[in-house]
């Protein structure tokens, strides 16, 4: 066996609303098709794949020990991405991985979870980091 890579991230949220509109909005995802579980919750697909599944809690809180430190996507596009986040007045950290051609934009969605957006290659040389 050989692990691939990520494929999806579960979160647990008392704002499904607002967390499923800033993932459209700032990251440039898409609700889509999911099971008829019976629990409320969206799928958010980065192309056609699932890669957010937000599930409706009662903000009770998350199981005993669950910690997450963040989850990632590669991207395209940092100019756009960026300036969609001073659109949306959406505080963030850009850095330079060292040694790499690699740039995480590093962010926060509205229930605290951070996310890093990571860009290679194209315009990344000019940031201003």
């Amino acid at each position: 066996m050989q692990i691939g890579k990520l494929d999806h991230v579960n979160l647990r949220t008392a704002n499904l609303e607002a967390m499923t509109e800033w993932y459209k909005r700032i990251l440039g995802m898409t609700a889509g098709d999911r099971p008829a579980f019976q629990f409320p919750g969206v799928w958010l697909y980065c192309g056609g794949d699932a890669a957010v599944h937000l599930v409706q809690s009662d903000g009770g809180g998350t199981p005993s020990g669950l910690q997450i430190e963040h989850f990632a996507f590669s991207a395209t596009g940092i100019d756009s991405f960026l300036a969609r986040l001073r659109e949306n007045e959406i505080p963030f950290r850009a850095r330079r991985v060292p040694g790499t051609e690699l740039v995480q934009i590093n962010l926060w969605d509205p229930d605290g979870n951070h996310i890093h957006v990571d860009f290679t290659g194209e315009n990344t040389d000019g940031l201003d980091l």
